[in-house]
């Protein structure tokens, strides 16, 4: 199964991506799995927060498994906002514990998240217009909020991987620690959050959560045409390719 699931502590639900030999890249199933999780889990007295991570000290996630069946259609761009949390708000707090490299849609993935523990050998950037695909998973529409709109655009147009202490200078991350502390500190913070009133933590997440999900939704319908657009062309043949190949991209 892609993904692992228990109970560290009373009200806290872990999620570790296990897909090791693709850098826990999300494959279509492990999509339609995070996808339905989020709505079990945030209908779920039993969990009051959740720790997301990925399995090994590797990645945390590598984005999405190009070499899989990612094609694109009406139910797979739904079930990316779905996992993603792109359009959809949950009231559950959600504590991302980066155990290792964090790129493309694993960015999108951690973008939905609340609190964020790095390891510090971690590194993270969107690599995707290197490859001609464009970040159909939220990354345009919400990191310049995060992060403030020239450093959103300097991951977003170079695609560079930067460092875990850089990261943290930008936001993106809330503190980075040594990588044996990572996950520890995320399931303590996960515990500290559960310990709280629920209808008020919910209520706090719901809000957010929800004034989040309805940018995205503002512009939905043009992202998907210009993500069209980039599919429909020469260049991301080329780009998808040279990605498989494991090569440098040539759009002369």
């Amino acid at each position: 199964m892609p993904l692992n699931i228990r109970t560290p502590t009373k009200y806290v639900t872990l999620i570790e991506l296990d897909e090791q030999s693709k850098m826990n890249a999300m494959s279509r199933q492990m999509l339609g799995e995070i996808a339905d999780l989020w709505e079990k889990l945030d209908a779920d007295p039993g969990c009051r927060a959740i720790v997301l991570t990925g399995a090994g000290d590797r990645a945390f996630c590598a984005g999405a498994d190009i070499g899989g069946d990612l094609t694109a259609s009406e139910e797979m761009a739904e079930m990316v906002n779905r996992a993603l949390l792109k359009t959809h708000a949950i009231s559950k707090p959600v504590i991302a514990a980066v155990n290792g490299v964090c790129a493309g849609g694993g960015v999108e993935l951690l973008l939905s998240t609340d609190i964020r523990i790095a390891a510090d050998h971690a590194r993270i950037g969107l690599p995707e217009v290197r490859y001609s695909i464009y970040p159909f998973g939220g990354a345009v529409v919400k990191l310049f909020k995060q992060i403030g709109y020239t450093h959103a655009m300097d991951l977003l147009l170079t695609g560079r991987l930067i460092t875990a202490s850089d990261a943290a200078n930008l936001g993106l991350y809330t503190r980075v620690l040594s990588k044996d502390k990572v996950l520890d500190n995320a399931i303590e913070t996960a515990t500290l959050i559960a310990a709280n009133s629920p209808p008020a933590v919910q209520a706090v997440k719901k809000q957010v959560a929800q004034m989040i999900a309805f940018d995205a939704i503002q512009w939905e319908k043009e992202e998907q045409e210009l993500g069209d657009v980039v599919r429909a062309s020469n260049s991301f043949k080329e780009g998808v390719a040279a990605f498989l190949e494991k090569r440098t991209p040539n759009y002369d």
